[in-house]
């Protein structure tokens, strides 16, 4: 029998390809995370579902020892960057586990489908370099307004960026807006709902 290698015959149906990003979370540090729902489907729609998601985020965040710097929450996805704990990243998917879990326990009680898969994956990235922490930084606040929903971010309210304005002195604030945002590598092809009053 022939080597396929010296014919030009792929073997691509031999190579084991991986179906969800690698997850790489042992590392203390500064993380950049979005995650989406199943298909992109808008179950956070309105300002109730938003409100429990935004809630769900950010208490997790603290129940597990993430220190938020930044977030925005969407009907079909969500970003945030976050300090990890002195342990390291690993919890991030017991974190998001978590989250997931007990929101779309919630949504399928209201829709009345139980079972029901709502989220998909998450990806992250670890932040090294400060140019691309302040980039994202401003990504993350500034995504409303990138998907069109809002033409200035404090007018979102399920986002980080009225909180920020508060209690980041201005210099740090006029810093992390002055960021450049269009060249970052960010999955971010979401397609948000517009009803989010």
């Amino acid at each position: 029998m022939k080597d396929p290698r010296d014919t030009g015959e792929s073997l691509q149906h031999e190579v084991p390809w991986p179906h969800a990003p690698t997850h790489c979370l042992s590392e203390t540090g500064t993380y950049f995370v979005t995650a989406g729902t199943y298909c992109k489907e808008h179950f956070f729609h309105g300002a109730e579902r938003l409100a429990v998601l935004q809630r769900g985020l950010l208490k997790l965040a603290t129940r597990f020892g993430w220190r938020m710097e930044a977030w925005a929450v969407f009907s079909n996805h969500y970003h945030f960057v976050a300090h990890s704990p002195e342990t390291g990243g690993e919890s991030l998917r017991e974190m998001l586990a978590s989250l997931h879990g007990a929101t779309a326990v919630w949504i399928n009680r209201i829709e009345k489908h139980p079972g029901r898969k709502v989220w998909h994956n998450f990806r992250e990235t670890r932040l090294t370099y400060e140019k691309s922490y302040l980039a994202r930084l401003n990504y993350a606040h500034q995504n409303p307004v990138k998907h069109g929903l809002v033409p200035v971010a404090s007018q979102y309210p399920w986002c980080s960026v009225g909180w920020f304005e508060r209690v980041a002195p201005p210099a740090q604030v006029k810093t992390v807006y002055g960021f450049k945002t269009d060249k970052l590598n960010v999955y971010d092809e979401y397609d948000p709902c517009e009803d989010w009053h």
